[in-house]
């Protein structure tokens, strides 16, 4: 009789795709959901060890304008697309290598969050190759769906995003080229002091 390991039986691992996807030997987008928020990782491997270069949950999203009434709805399919679009202007800003998806046990399901969250991904850059058929619709993804239309936030947090993306990168440009000046100057310096202790 074959013994299950602890993960396998608590439905949090599945050993079998764990292992293809290791072989694959590319950084992974680490995509799982909890009782209360979307969890999104970009991680690497080492000896079949992960390690997490970045990841955020959904609730990030409240510091973007997602409104108070509906925390309850961090785990639905607007707040799968924006997690994906957050992480994704993170891999694009820190020019990481182009991951592939891990979903582990969670139920591939046409549609769903989890291609929500794909989409968002492929929306903020990332060159991850998926058919557009698994793609919810756009009206699902902007939430006009749900009981209130969240369409108006959807919009309004995705502009937010883009523009913490934007500023940030500016900012670290500026930072870089400071630091490149600063470097200029000292190495001036020391070849003027050095033609000084010539003569």
């Amino acid at each position: 009789m074959k013994t299950l390991k602890r993960r396998r039986m608590e439905n949090k691992t599945d050993y079998g795709i764990r292992i293809k996807l290791l072989k694959a030997e590319v950084p992974r987008v680490i995509f799982r959901k909890s009782g209360r928020y979307i969890i999104a990782q970009y991680a690497t491997s080492n000896e079949a060890r992960d390690n997490i270069v970045t990841g955020v949950t959904s609730n990030i999203l409240s510091k973007y304008g997602w409104p108070e009434d509906m925390i309850g709805s961090l785990k639905s399919l607007p707040a799968s697309y924006l997690t994906g679009f957050f992480l994704g202007k993170k891999i694009i800003e820190r020019e990481l290598k182009t991951p592939i998806v891990d979903i582990g046990m969670i139920r591939n399901v046409n549609k769903g969050r989890a291609f929500s969250f794909i989409k968002g991904l492929v929306d903020a850059g990332v060159g991850i190759k998926c058919s557009e058929e698994s793609f919810p619709s756009e009206e699902r993804i902007k939430g006009k769906n749900l009981k209130r239309d969240f369409s108006i936030f959807f919009g309004r947090i995705k502009s937010k995003i883009e523009e913490n993306t934007v500023a940030t990168s500016f900012k670290g440009k500026i930072e870089e080229n400071s630091s490149n000046e600063r470097q200029d100057v000292v190495r001036k310096r020391d070849r003027v002091k050095g033609k000084i202790k010539e003569k």
